[in-house]
């Protein structure tokens, strides 16, 4: 795979202790970039530096639904941003669902993710630009029975991809919004776990690799990746995988 240098950058990766979240924090790293990642306790924060071994990653601890704590990690001002951190429950039927549990979903998986980007704009157009990645999903453009609130999360955040990329690309803010694909993470086996909806039953060896998606984060935040900007980006898309340098799928 080809690696892009990003040498002299700074990143900002949410939840990057695990899955897709601390393989960006490694590929951003292995591309020469300063990254700061959040975690939410100190016990994860000590396994994924042992994970990520002499990576130039700092851990911090943060919680993306706390304003505060999000103000102070963000405050010394980044180039890249990486809207990883999310969740998929609850999974139930709209019916079933907890009114708690879903109104948590979104204060993660969208207004954790507003913001970040608020929070990190001021210091990206000082420095005349910047890079906003925002996890996104198929399940952004279709329903997924027993996963509303996290259709309807990811929705509003690739709405909000493109709202960065209305009022912000002329001052050099390049946008994205990144589908992983279905990738074996702890997510996935949540999923498995609760046998709704098709995605539950998919073969686990089916699933790509976390190191995919993180490779392909770390070349959207180079200018290589510029034809894409502004919008939705899957990683299965043939010309995408081959610009990353990533194996033509199956």
């Amino acid at each position: 795979m080809r690696t892009p240098d990003l040498s002299g950058r700074r990143a900002f990766v949410t939840g990057g202790n695990r899955g897709i979240g601390l393989a960006a924090v490694r590929a951003l790293a292995e591309a020469g970039a300063a990254v700061t990642f959040t975690v939410r306790s100190p016990a994860a924060a000590a396994e994924a530096q042992d994970a990520l071994g002499g990576a130039r990653a700092e851990p911090v601890l943060c919680d993306v639904t706390d304003a505060e704590a999000l103000a102070r990690a963000l405050a010394p001002g980044f180039d890249i941003l990486v809207n990883n951190a999310g969740i998929i429950g609850p999974i139930a039927p709209l019916a079933d669902a907890d009114p708690d549990a879903w109104a948590q979903n979104i204060a993660i998986n969208l207004v954790g993710a507003f913001r970040a980007i608020r929070l990190a704009l001021p210091a990206m157009l000082a420095r005349g630009g910047g890079t906003v990645v925002n996890l996104s999903s198929g399940a952004a453009h279709r329903p997924m029975e027993g996963w509303s609130a996290y259709c309807s999360g990811k929705a509003g955040l690739a709405m909000l991809t493109r709202c960065v990329a209305e009022e912000y690309a002329a001052r050099g803010i390049r946008a994205f919004g990144f589908a992983p694909g279905v990738v074996d993470t702890d997510m996935q086996g949540a999923i498995r776990a609760s046998g709704i909806n098709p995605v539950s039953r998919l073969p686990r060896d089916t699933l790509r690799p976390p190191e995919e998606p993180g490779r392909a984060i770390a070349f959207l935040c180079t200018p290589a990746a510029d034809p894409w900007a502004g919008g939705e980006v899957d990683i299965r898309t043939p010309a995408f995988r081959e610009a990353v340098g990533l194996p033509a799928l199956p």
